[in-house]
């Protein structure tokens, strides 16, 4: 096998296959089938990429098909939004096609499948029919209207159609087999009824599809080769395919279905529905929020079309789902904006600087790069003058060694232009500084070539001229949540994992460079991150979103919560060995402070379980974290666990296991009658006093 063979991922080699079994090249024809109930997200755009990288890799025909056939939830906005994102990432598809071009044609196989045996019409309610229908267990049972005649079917058929009846009192029902394992197989739906205003056909119908019998169809129609799905379609294909067999032609191509893992991206949530939920309770601000997975919200919070490319090509192809690190998409933008990217100077939390040795009237044009990896990017001119703004975390009055920005006495660069000196403050009546007074070398030019310049000092600082800065917003955004996977726990609504943070709007200076930016033009902000111009942009006022910051923020972030978790076990260590009482309580306060300060659901939920052990100090972290976490509740722990932690913390040989479990079982109701055998008889044998009152206060 040659190395480009072994390179194909598994569509490609199903597709070498069928050829290399001869099938005709030309034959080879695949398609895009979104739903328009929503604007496409990051998930879709795998499949994006995936179908248009197939065809222009076998140049074969890619159709763009809306698969609209529920107007219930589809609109003419989301049909051109979706649109808008294929032409955006970049792809071309050879024919806009619509499931409900085929209406007629697919009404006309239905009516050929009542008279032939192979539909009929339920009049049952969906409870009924739900109840019929079994479980996964339990084969369903015929329902009463399954054998009615042709005759009559045909008949409700066309009044349905004609609208006679109301929504939910027929469906049509493929007559399969009602003992299937596959509970798909038991007599699914075909069409249902719907009085609804269609998009694109109006008011012509009052009888709808269903997606798995339009979607295979339609497929059939266009003659779809290679039809490529996601995971959860693995037990739809057997329903596919019987489908097709109604109607299959052999002179005809017949379709195939494959799967593929889809896209999970963590800390997101990927369901259109759960999308729409933060749209319509103004959760973010439309489809386009900067904070969105959609392919609109990453375009406008500064996303490149080349940059999420590349991040589908990183992932893959392949049949097993997991998970993808967010921080991997972040990656692939950066490598992207890095080389493309022009550097400019901003200042987000300002603060006044003067050079006291500056002339008061004197401004100079400095000369800056404006892209280090882009040889043709040239350079600008950046002015320069006597007051500054610098950012307010770049001085400190007195700083640590290890300090490397401005402070009193100590030196630093301010970019691509003079070496300056810290000297004194300014402060307001509330003791906050105000202004920062320097004074700086004028020999030391950056560029000039003197000794002056040469000189290193501690660290470089980005600034920008008071009189000719540009005030601009800045919208700072983050992360829509602050646990991995918000929409994967239990009895937790996705909401609760909301990073309240996820938006801050700052007033900014920038460089006066910038007075005629355009929407969607992409700067670096020196030392800050990457920032894109947003649609709200106009001649008065810039506005910038955040795209991403130079370094992984939350993989920081993830770090340092871990590495705080087990620095403060160790803290346990020495809390519980502390004989006095008041270093013993501040001992207590900070690992109190640490737990409370941890904002990752999940990590808090594995580190309250990997401690549940018969060990006292681990038992008293668990019993800790629960006790004072603001994150987790006693009804996120796994019952079994939650369980185990009582049963062993009441039996702990340490007071203070035994107490923290007692008020952890006081704020949990559902489990406090379990264990009211196991506290009187700790009441019997209890010899500590604290305990003994707790225990006394409860009523049992």
């Amino acid at each position: 096998m040659s190395t480009e063979e072994k390179s194909l991922h598994f569509i490609e080699q199903i597709i070498e296959d069928s050829l290399s079994n001869g099938f005709p090249q030309d034959k080879l024809r695949f398609r895009f089938p979104p739903e328009p109930n929503g604007y496409l997200h990051i998930g879709h755009a795998k499949s994006i990429c995936l179908n248009f990288g197939l065809g222009l890799k076998y140049n074969a025909p890619v159709n763009l098909r809306f698969d609209d056939t529920n107007p219930a939830k589809e609109e003419q906005e989301y049909v051109d939004a979706i649109k808008e994102d294929l032409k955006w990432l970049g792809f071309n598809w050879t024919e806009e096609l619509y499931s409900s071009d085929y209406f007629q044609q697919l009404y006309e196989w239905a009516l050929a499948m009542i008279k032939n045996g192979k539909a009929y019409i339920d009049s049952q309610s969906s409870e009924d029919m739900a109840i019929q229908k079994g479980t996964p267990t339990q084969p369903g049972v015929d329902g009463p209207y399954r054998n009615r005649s042709i005759e009559e079917n045909l008949t409700l058929f066309e009044g349905m159609k004609k609208g006679d009846f109301p929504e939910g009192s027929h469906v049509l029902r493929a007559k399969i087999d009602m003992a299937s394992k596959n509970m798909l197989m038991r007599d699914p739906l075909m069409y249902r009824i719907l009085h609804r205003h269609h998009h694109r056909t109006g008011n012509d119908w009052n009888i709808y599809p269903m997606y798995d019998y339009a979607h295979g169809e339609s497929d059939y129609i266009e003659q779809i080769s290679h039809s490529i799905c996601t995971l959860e379609f693995v037990m739809h294909r057997e329903l596919y395919n019987w489908f097709l067999d109604q109607i299959y032609d052999d002179s005809k191509v017949r379709p195939h279905q494959y799967e593929f893992a889809r896209l999970n991206l963590n800390y997101t949530v990927m369901s259109k529905r759960k999308l729409l939920q933060l749209v319509q309770e103004n959760i973010v601000n439309g489809w386009d929020d900067p904070r969105m997975p959609t392919i609109s919200g990453l375009r406008r919070r500064g996303y490149t079309a080349n940059s999420i490319r590349k991040f589908c090509d990183i992932i893959g192809v392949a049949k097993r789902e997991n998970i993808i690190d967010f921080s991997l998409l972040e990656f692939c933008l950066r490598e992207d904006l890095n080389k493309k990217a022009p550097r400019v100077m901003a200042v987000l939390d300002p603060i006044k600087m003067v050079i006291t040795n500056y002339p008061e009237d004197k401004e100079e044009w400095l000369e800056a790069e404006n892209n280090q990896e882009d040889e043709s990017a040239g350079f600008r001119k950046v002015p320069f003058s006597r007051e500054l703004y610098i950012e307010r975390e770049d001085f400190l009055e007195e700083a640590p060694a290890k300090f490397f920005r401005l402070s009193l006495g100590r030196e630093v660069r301010l970019k691509n232009a003079y070496i300056i000196k810290g000297e004194s403050v300014v402060k307001d009546a509330a003791g906050t500084i105000t202004e920062i007074h320097v004074t700086y070398d004028e020999d030391s030019r950056s560029g000039s070539g003197s000794e002056a310049s040469q000189r290193k000092v501690a660290g470089t600082l980005h600034w920008v001229s008071i009189q000719h800065a540009l005030e601009a917003e800045v919208r700072l955004y983050d992360r829509l949540f602050i646990d991995e996977a918000p929409d994967s726990h239990k009895e937790k609504n996705f909401l609760e994992f909301m990073n309240p943070s996820s938006l801050q709007i700052v007033k900014g200076f920038v460089e006066p460079s910038l007075a005629t930016v355009q929407s969607d033009e992409k700067f670096q902000f020196q030392r800050l991150g990457y920032f894109n111009v947003d649609k709200d942009t106009t001649e008065d006022k810039i506005v910038f979103n955040k795209t991403v910051g130079l370094k992984d923020a939350w993989e920081e972030k993830g770090k340092k919560e871990e590495n705080l978790l087990m620095n403060t076990q160790k803290e346990i260590n020495k809390y519980v060995k502390e004989k006095d009482e008041n270093n013993a309580n501040l001992i207590l306060n900070s690992i109190v402070d640490n737990i409370k300060s941890i904002d990752n659901y999940s990590l808090i939920i594995q580190t309250i379980v990997k401690n549940i052990k018969n060990d006292n100090n681990s038992l008293l972290f668990s019993n800790l974290i629960l006790h004072y976490s603001d994150k987790v509740q006693v009804k996120d722990i796994e019952e079994e666990s939650l369980t185990k932690l009582y049963t062993m913390s009441l039996k702990s040989q340490m007071a203070a296991v035994r107490i923290l479990a007692i008020q952890n079982l006081q704020n949990d109701l559902n489990n406090f009658s379990l264990f009211e055998t196991q506290l009187s008889e700790l009441k019997k044998n209890e010899k500590t006093e604290k305990v003994l009152e707790l225990l006394n206060e409860l009523k049992f």
